[in-house]
């Protein structure tokens, strides 16, 4: 309890000098704790050895001692989103990859620490929107609210073959893909929606927040809905999953000490831009005392409604992507798929490389700039999908 308390002063005093004093960059419009691994001492490592490892007992070299073969020890598994310990269950079950607003009229959103991925991407208007890819929700009620969907995210989600959740949709460029066997959907039932599963949603009231921002998706109808359609629940029955990423073992940390230290980072930088992520002000900032990076945007704390607590994670990737405006009404295009520059951050670090995906189903690959897969830590990451345009903006120190 002790070292909890005085991670908690540690990071408040680097919340006053980093990126919480900051204001937001003007603009028109209007979590996420992984579980530490533990030590050689236990085969599935348990709360009191997730303590003993936030004092730093990890072994260096994570980077040459990552997970091999998984298998299921006394009934769990090493996830293949987090590299963590979790029910053998939760492991083996598809994800679901729910489109989440990001503008200060949705805050707070309700369970997004609970996501072990995170994609954040430009929409129009030039704001950010959120996919949370889920694995381990059993214990929410709800998670949202829950937005429109952009084909971008949707062939983002099927590098994870999650089952892709979302209320609204870009009709020209989704309903083409989202309406086929290319991914299966849990919709509500809108135009350029031919299937949907209005069983899974609802609304919440929220005195003061418009319409679109009190529409969830419950997870008991998120099941009733995946049921009825008879979609495949399992990686191995589905058959597309290859990975997500590649994790230091359990008792390792990848600890990239001869690279650059970043440890406040920002998608758009510091000056007004047009990237999306100029108008949010987003911002990671590491505390090194359990090795997160704790987001803000908008000039505060970014706050989970669900525990009260600031959304952190152990990774966060930068993957700089060709963009394009597509039409009038300002609907961005994003080639996810492909190559490009990527920048990964972790243990306080700043891994400069590239990206590799090479189809819809294909995991993105991060690697360093000798071409050697990078290795991520344990725990939750979040991607930023950067403009390349408007990758000069991209900044840590």
């Amino acid at each position: 309890m002790k070292k909890k308390v005085l991670a908690a002063i540690i990071l408040a005093a680097a919340m006053l000098v980093g990126c919480g004093e900051d204001k937001p960059v003007s603009s028109p419009l209007q979590t996420l704790e992984p579980e530490i691994i533990g030590t050689e001492e236990s085969d599935v490592p348990d709360e009191s050895n997730n303590e003993e490892a936030l004092g730093g007992e990890l072994k260096p070299g994570g980077e040459d001692h990552p997970i091999a073969d998984r298998t299921i020890v006394d009934g769990k598994m090493q996830s293949y989103l987090t590299g963590e310990w979790k029910d053998a269950d939760i492991v083996q079950r598809r994800s679901m990859a729910v489109m989440i607003p990001n503008n200060p009229p949705a805050m707070p959103q309700h369970g997004i620490s609970q996501a072990s991925i995170i994609y954040e991407a430009p929409v129009e208007g030039r704001i950010t929107r959120l996919m949370g890819i889920f694995e381990d929700y059993d214990d929410l009620d709800h998670i949202g609210p829950v937005r429109s969907s952009r084909d971008y995210y949707v062939y983002e989600a099927m590098a994870y073959d999650s089952i892709y959740c979302n209320w609204g949709l870009a009709v020209p460029y989704v309903a083409p893909i989202i309406n086929t066997d290319q991914i299966d959907n849990i919709s509500v039932t809108l135009q350029g929606i031919d299937v949907g599963a209005d069983e899974a949603f609802d609304r919440i009231s929220r005195p003061g927040y418009a319409t679109e921002f009190t529409g969830y998706l419950f997870i008991d109808g998120y099941n009733k809905g995946v049921e009825r359609l008879k979609y495949d629940t399992t990686y191995e029955e589905h058959g597309r999953f290859e990975q997500a990423f590649t994790f230091a073992d359990e008792g390792y940390l990848a600890a990239y000490e001869n690279y650059p230290d970043a440890t406040e980072i920002r998608p758009g930088g510091t000056k007004s831009n047009s990237g999306g992520y100029g108008s949010n002000n987003a911002c990671f900032t590491y505390n090194p005392e359990d090795r997160l990076y704790y987001r803000s945007q908008y000039g505060k704390e970014q706050i989970d409604e669900y525990n009260g607590e600031q959304v952190a994670v152990t990774n966060v990737v930068f993957k700089v992507c060709h963009g394009e405006v597509r039409d009038a009404k300002d609907y961005l295009a994003f080639g996810v798929t492909g190559s490009g520059k990527a920048y990964v951050f972790t243990n306080g670090k700043v891994i400069e490389g590239t990206w590799k995906r090479e189809s819809n189903y294909a995991p993105n690959i991060f690697m360093d700039e000798n071409g050697n897969e990078i290795v991520f830590n344990q725990g939750r990451t979040w991607i930023c999908c950067i403009w390349k345009e408007y990758s000069e903006y991209v900044s840590w120190e």
